[in-house]
């Protein structure tokens, strides 16, 4: 089974890319974040002729997080993160499929730091660390994945000492992430990695892409069920190539 992920940047103005690349990648099921559109816009009709079933919780000009599948309809969880209900942002959904149950979040980027946003990406990543407690208490298996906004380490971010105080490498945020893997989670991506450098996302900014001055801030969190299955994984770096492609690229993993 081939689990992706991808922030489209935009699901309606990136719509051609998403197509091209479910078409060639063929993932089995796909998280996808910042759509950037209401839910009444959401192109549903196209993402089923692409042979995918789906549900998503969008937010008109802002963030927005879906989950597709073509092997069997989601089953919708929740589609926001406990704790804050007078949070309106469209950042997390969850939902099961085949028996995985599967969360896909978009954590907030936190800039300017410090300040109200760096508050709110704090806090979000509280209540996420207290959910996912409760999904580790699951016996089957769960992946929490999508874009996280945080490099966990120095070797997940060229040039490190240029990032030191900005949101998504802020010590508070790194302590955070590495909190939340020490419950029970597993890296996907850096442990089939080890100690090799990949990113998932390059700016639009200073030829970044083809200077490989990359990111790695989108991440597969597994809980001990499901990384006993994980046998492979990358970036599908190309597509950041693609002409008026999003600042990320796809990710995945395959598991048994």
């Amino acid at each position: 089974m081939k689990i992706a992920t991808y922030n489209v940047n935009g699901v309606n103005g990136r719509l051609n890319v998403l197509l091209r690349w479910l078409k060639e990648a063929k993932p089995d099921i796909v998280c996808l974040q910042e759509l950037k559109s209401p839910n009444i816009k959401f192109p549903e009709k196209a993402i089923r002729d692409a042979g995918y079933t789906g549900i998503w919780h969008g937010q008109k000009s802002w963030n927005g997080v879906a989950i597709l599948s073509r092997i069997g309809e989601p089953v919708e969880i929740r589609r926001a993160l406990p704790g804050d209900p007078e949070d309106v942002h469209s950042r997390y959904i969850e939902a099961e499929i085949k028996g995985i149950t599967v969360g896909c979040l978009y954590l907030p980027n936190g800039n300017p730091a410090p300040g109200p946003k760096f508050d709110y990406k704090l806090e979000w990543f509280k209540r996420l660390s207290v959910h996912s407690k409760k999904l580790l208490k699951l016996k089957g298996p769960v992946v929490l994945v999508g874009d996280y906004n945080v490099m966990p380490t120095e070797l997940d971010v060229y040039k490190p000492e240029r990032w030191l105080k900005d949101a998504l490498f802020r010590p508070e945020v790194r302590t955070a992430f590495k909190k939340l893997v020490a419950h029970g989670w597993t890296d996907a991506i850096r442990t089939l990695y080890g100690d090799e450098i990949i990113y998932t996302f390059w700016d639009y900014f200073r030829n970044a892409y083809a200077r490989n001055a990359g990111l790695r801030i989108d991440h597969f969190l597994l809980n001990p069920v499901l990384a006993k299955r994980l046998k492979s994984g990358g970036v599908d770096r190309h597509v950041r190539g693609w002409e008026k492609t999003s600042d990320h690229a796809p990710v995945w993993i395959e598991v048994k």
